[in-house]
């Protein structure tokens, strides 16, 4: 078993129902609070490149905690999956417990999945459908066509700052409160190529599974930074296929408490799923 803490907390700064189901299964809004940013932010000379500059100073703040959201909309039918963790930008590495509505599973299904997000890799316990209540899955993200930017129920932090690596038609909105904290309210579409090719080389390869897999190779965007550049707030709208259907998908990503120890403990390989996973 491999342990890992990360992070030193600072002081300042900081488809249907049946759709969703198989979005956890594919291939294998909430509180914001902290210390607000000096200052207020300022409309950016070059909005894109402010933009483009998040995933860097999320580096440098080294870990958050994270709230997720996930809606999906198809056939008339709108469902929401939620997650809360904490993510380390500098290894790269995040724990989430992500939740299912119980209409999408059944109430007696109707646990978090735990999700270990490591460079190439998903790990998710309590994935149900067959898998042992003691066992862990494990997937690939570089296999997956959507790079595990939506499959896993909740979008990677990591991989939704770097995707703004690819912004462009970049438009600065003005100032907003976010839970009293002032951010700047920016928008634009994703190219997904252009961020696979700009990402870290821990995220380069699920970003560009996502390039190949999707129908259209733009993500359209809501970001959302304070006086630091450090990214509060991030909504990325993806459309991909699933049975025939085309699916909207809504993610939010919410960012706050950094500095904050982050704890992955990765599974020992006996403890991971060999069998076949059901959808």
């Amino acid at each position: 078993m491999v342990e890992q803490r990360y992070g030193r907390p600072r002081g300042h700064g900081s488809g249907s129902l049946a759709a969703a189901a198989a979005l956890i299964g594919c291939l294998g809004a909430t509180a914001l609070t902290g210390c607000a940013a000096s200052g207020d932010p300022k409309p950016a000379p070059d909005p894109a490149r402010t933009v483009r500059n998040a995933a860097d100073v999320l580096t440098k703040a080294g870990s958050a905690k994270a709230t997720t959201s996930m809606e999906m909309a198809t056939g008339g039918t709108r469902v929401t999956i939620r997650g809360e963790g904490g993510y380390d930008f500098r290894r790269r590495t995040g724990r989430l417990q992500v939740v299912l509505p119980h209409a999408a599973v059944g109430a007696s299904e109707h646990r978090p999945i735990t999700e270990l997000l490591t460079p190439g890799a998903l790990y998710m316990k309590n994935r149900g459908a067959g898998v042992p209540a003691d066992k862990w899955v494990r997937v690939d993200t570089t296999t997956l066509e959507d790079g595990n930017l939506v499959t896993g129920g909740a979008t990677d932090p990591g991989a939704a700052a770097e995707l703004l690596r690819g912004a462009g038609d970049v438009t600065y909105l003005g100032e907003i409160d976010l839970a009293g904290v002032k951010v700047g309210h920016y928008r634009g579409v994703a190219d997904l190529a252009r961020a696979a090719r700009a990402a870290s080389p821990q995220l380069r390869g699920a970003l560009a599974a996502a390039a190949e897999g999707f129908a259209t190779d733009t993500v359209p965007f809501d970001a959302y930074l304070d006086a630091e550049g450090l990214l509060r707030k991030v909504r990325h709208q993806f459309t991909f296929s699933n049975q025939g259907r085309t699916v909207a998908v809504a993610s939010t990503t919410l960012l706050y408490g950094f500095g904050a120890a982050v704890e992955v403990t990765l599974p020992d390989r006996r403890d991971i799923y060999a069998g076949k996973i059901k959808a």
